[in-house]
């Protein structure tokens, strides 16, 4: 399995514990706050399947040799329709995200050398359209753990963390003064989702100020 199928199984898998867990919801539950400021649980969720189809429409532009922008509109249209969507009933929310995972999962199958091979822009720059699974893998892991029910950054797989962590810790690595590489001992003597949850500002560790990376 090279790192393109690793990153395709681990977000098929995010979506379907994400799936699973809404299936328990109450219909009530979705107007609450989430955990991101701001941010219903609604809010969260339209996110998740705009996020989903910002991608399917990368990767189809590609297809067809043009530029792969994630949100033509820039980041007033993300927000936008966000807001538009956040207020939904829970039926309509739920099966707006599972429809969007599967448009998603079809386009990485459908998508050749080519489109793997191009690059897009982001509301935060350029990436690699190979990159885009890894991302979305990240989108549905975190974002479940935001929404605020049984879900939590201490249930992020594994293999999800241990890759995680390399790139959040070669971004703090960039970030730092020179000489003072590293992370600080506190977060090397937690365990690796706690680490990381600190690193994505979803969690603090004892004597550590917050790694403000995520801004």
């Amino acid at each position: 399995m090279n790192d393109l199928q690793r990153d395709i199984a681990g977000a098929i898998d995010a979506h379907h514990r994400l799936e699973a867990d809404l299936s328990q919801w109450e219909a009530l539950e979705v107007g609450e706050p989430s955990l991101l400021d701001g941010w219903t649980r609604g809010h969260v969720l339209t996110h998740l399947a705009r996020n989903a189809d910002s991608h399917a429409q990368m990767l189809a532009a590609a297809a067809r040799g043009e530029p792969a922008v994630q949100y033509p509109g820039g980041r007033a249209q993300r927000d936008a329709d966000i807001e538009a969507g956040a207020g939904r009933p829970l039926a309509e929310l739920i099966a707006d995200v599972m429809e969007s995972n599967r448009a998603l999962e079809a386009a990485w199958s459908a998508a050749g050398e080519r489109v793997w091979s191009a690059t897009g822009d982001t509301v935060a720059g350029p990436v690699a359209l190979s990159d885009l699974p890894f991302r979305r893998w990240r989108e549905t892991t975190v974002h479940h753990a935001d929404l605020g029910g049984a879900f939590t950054w201490r249930d992020w797989p594994a293999d999800y963390v241990r890759l995680e962590l390399q790139r959040m810790t070669m971004l703090w690595n960039s970030r730092q003064s020179m000489g003072l590489t590293g992370l600080p001992a506190a977060a090397l003597a937690v365990p690796p989702e706690h680490r990381l949850a600190w690193l994505m500002g979803r969690a603090s560790i004892d004597g550590l100020a917050p790694a403000e990376l995520m801004a």
